[in-house]
């Protein structure tokens, strides 16, 4: 699991904002309604979690770091005091199976038109400027003999001027 879950203390430092309830409760609403596009691929008897619920967690736990469907489950378990404070969880943090279950049956490109209009509204909501990250691996900088692995490559491009900050 991708280190990085949980705080080593709960303390803030003092120029971190803090969002409150109501701001966290008004972004879950916006996400809901923008998601609402996707439609449940489980049958009715077998929804024990709401679909809004695993889709803000994946996201959520995503954005954290998670790489995986096990990740995804230890990110909700880690932060569900906070977690429900804003949504629902009837029954608590969804297992990585369900969160399986549920990515490999939901429409891919209407998640990817619900996630980029979401992405859009935080970018209009705060002013924000979306840097295109570019990452490609070395081909032939590996050493088997060494076990070490290929060396990655990453750009971005910072607009107006096009200007590529920063390759590792």
């Amino acid at each position: 699991m991708v280190s990085g879950f949980k705080s080593p203390n709960n303390s803030l430092t003092k120029n971190s904002k803090v969002l409150s309830i109501a701001d966290a409760t008004a972004l879950t609403e916006k996400m809901e309604s923008i998601f609402s596009e996707i439609k449940d691929p489980r049958v009715q008897r077998n929804r024990v979690h709401l679909l809004t619920d695993i889709l803000i967690i994946a996201i959520l736990s995503v954005i954290a770091g998670a790489r995986g469907w096990e990740d995804m489950e230890n990110y909700g378990l880690s932060k569900y005091e906070w977690l429900e404070q804003f949504l629902k969880l009837p029954e608590g943090i969804p297992c990585a199976d369900t969160f399986r279950r549920v990515f490999e049956r939901i429409n891919p490109k209407v998640f990817e038109q619900c996630f980029r209009r979401w992405v859009e509204s935080i970018v209009e909501t705060v002013g924000a400027q979306v840097i295109p990250i570019d990452g490609k691996t070395l081909k032939g900088s590996y050493d088997r003999a060494l076990g070490k692995t290929a060396l990655p490559e990453s750009q971005c491009m910072v607009e107006p001027a096009s200007s590529c900050f920063g390759t590792s």
